[in-house]
């Protein structure tokens, strides 16, 4: 009798994709920082608008503003361009500023600290792995050094769809040649990263780096607290 698809052992581990902010650096000081960086920019360049705002206030704006169109969820970089241009418009300064606002904040959001497992643990994947990144955010993986590391790295501003919509995961998979159900999701957010990959087709690694609790009803494959965790676990897997 054949087995039902249910009673069949998985596929082998073929490739890992991860999550980036969070996953493998702590995005809470590099957004303070870059916020803070682009607050002095302001009240040098845009004196009004640094007189009108603080850092949280431009932040609840941008907050108001990702709910009047469903396209600012998916580009971050957009949703902060916008909300600048808006206000610099109140405030009768000179629009050409955005941009070179937008590309100290870009740098700034892109200098971060890894965790010390990651390029240790990252080398040690790839040599029998296929690795990628899927990631919500816009960091530059070619100025935080790991780009090397990636076959494909997708963002979801590029990209059109963001994370949990399976089209991203999918998009991933098929630029690495490797089917869903062959490959693992390595994130921090039980929702984006572990339900939508599990939704997707995609085995699901939680990353707890920080000791938080599980949404009810969410139930990762494994959950590791770092890649050497992961590394252990995706040995046990047989990858």
């Amino acid at each position: 009798m054949k087995p039902s698809a249910s009673t069949l052992p998985p596929p082998p581990i073929e490739a890992v994709l991860f999550d980036l902010d969070d996953t493998l650096w702590a995005i809470e000081p590099v957004l303070v920082r870059a916020e803070g960086l682009l607050y002095d920019w302001l009240r040098q360049h845009a004196p009004a608008v640094a007189a009108a705002h603080t850092v949280a206030s431009l932040r609840e704006r941008r907050m108001a503003l990702m709910q009047t169109d469903p396209v600012y969820r998916i580009d971050l970089w957009k949703l902060r361009h916008t909300a600048l241009t808006d206000v610099f418009r109140e405030h009768d300064v000179d629009l050409t500023l955005v941009d070179p606002a937008m590309a100290l904040f870009s740098e700034a959001r892109s200098t971060v600290a890894l965790f010390d497992d990651v390029e240790p643990a990252l080398l040690r994947l790839k040599d029998r792995l296929t690795l990628g990144s899927v990631s919500n955010g816009f960091a530059d993986l070619e100025r935080i050094g790991l780009a090397g590391h990636f076959g494909v790295s997708i963002a979801a501003h590029r990209f059109g769809r963001a994370k949990p919509d399976p089209a991203i995961f999918h998009a991933a998979c098929d630029a690495l040649q490797v089917a869903p159900g062959a490959t693992v999701y390595v994130g921090d957010d039980p929702l984006l990263d572990v339900q939508g990959a599990q939704q997707a087709g995609l085995r699901a690694v939680w990353m707890d780096r920080f000791g938080r609790a599980l949404p009810a009803g969410i139930q990762p494959d494994a959950i590791c607290r770092d890649l050497h965790e992961l590394h252990d676990w995706l040995q046990a897997q047989g990858a």
